[in-house]
């Protein structure tokens, strides 16, 4: 049993049929077809229902999906801890919440690069439910979340606890105004939509954005408010228009750190980014 056929067939089941996992393994339509159907006649059973043009897990599949994930992190495992053996070399997929990587990141990472040369960095931004989904599939080797995260699957290391302040427009009145902020999965977008309803908010309503200078942008022009880190505001362009007012400890305080798959590989790299996001949270302390 090959590990590509078994990569093909978890790119199959995790982008929901043959095109899409084609499109993601960079490869033809024909080699993932070909690929699964070997892997059937090799465990002579059959991996999926064909329906119209979808596939749906056969009894089988479901079973070869356990040990498939689990064979591929095996080889993962194997080859970072050869690599560790050597000189660390390799790519490093970290995960952040936008605001964390405007914050935190850049400096962390330049410290990364310092000790670890050779290892390449890819950085990917999302909402904390999407990066812990991610996290768990091993998509990504670490992610930097809201927290706290308690899952049996992963460990969690709070490095910091970040300040949420109500934002909004110089002259403008919140109460009055709909509430701006990231799309679903974000950790700051349930601490934001009940300080709304704790504070009795006329317009219930809300705006989402992907980014994070497009709802800082909005909430300057005077076109609603949001929940932020404090030091994302203070060091936004659009800061000397913007009013800063405290919320609620229980609102505002929120801790955020590392998330990584338990028992995964202890990578000298995350080790490394880990150590360098606390001693920068110590000094900014």
């Amino acid at each position: 049993m090959e590990l590509i056929a078994l990569r093909t067939f978890q790119a199959v089941v995790e982008e929901g049929g043959i095109l899409a996992a084609s499109r993601k393994l960079n490869t033809v339509q024909s080699n993932v077809t070909s690929r699964i159907r070997r892997l059937e006649e090799e465990l002579g059973a059959e991996l999926f229902f064909r329906k119209g043009r979808g596939l749906e897990l056969a009894p089988s599949g479901r079973v070869l999906l356990d040990y498939a994930r689990r064979m591929l992190l095996l080889e993962r495992e194997t080859s970072a801890a050869v690599k560790q053996a050597g000189e660390a070399a390799g790519e490093l997929r970290i995960g952040a919440m936008e605001t964390f990587a405007a914050l935190h990141l850049p400096n962390a990472l330049k410290a990364v690069r310092a000790e670890h040369p050779r290892v390449e960095l890819r950085v990917f931004t999302d909402t904390s439910a999407r990066l812990i989904e991610r996290v768990l599939v091993h998509k990504l080797d670490c992610a930097f979340v809201a927290g706290p995260v308690v899952h049996p699957g992963l460990d969690f290391d709070e490095l910091v606890v970040e300040e949420l302040v109500q934002v909004h427009a110089r002259g403008a009145n919140p109460v009055l105004q709909p509430l701006i902020l990231f799309r679903e999965g974000c950790a700051y977008r349930s601490r934001a939509l009940a300080w709304q309803r704790a504070i009795g908010h006329a317009m219930a309503d809300a705006m989402e954005f992907g980014t994070l200078e497009g709802i800082l942008g909005c909430v300057a022009v005077g076109l609603g408010w949001t929940l932020m880190p404090r030091r994302v505001v203070e060091q936004s362009p659009h800061a000397a228009e913007l009013v800063v007012e405290a919320v609620p400890a229980e609102i505002g305080r929120v801790p955020t750190g590392m998330v990584r798959a338990k028992n995964g590989p202890a990578l000298a790299a995350v080790t490394t980014l880990g150590m360098a996001v606390a001693a920068a949270a110590t000094r900014n302390s």
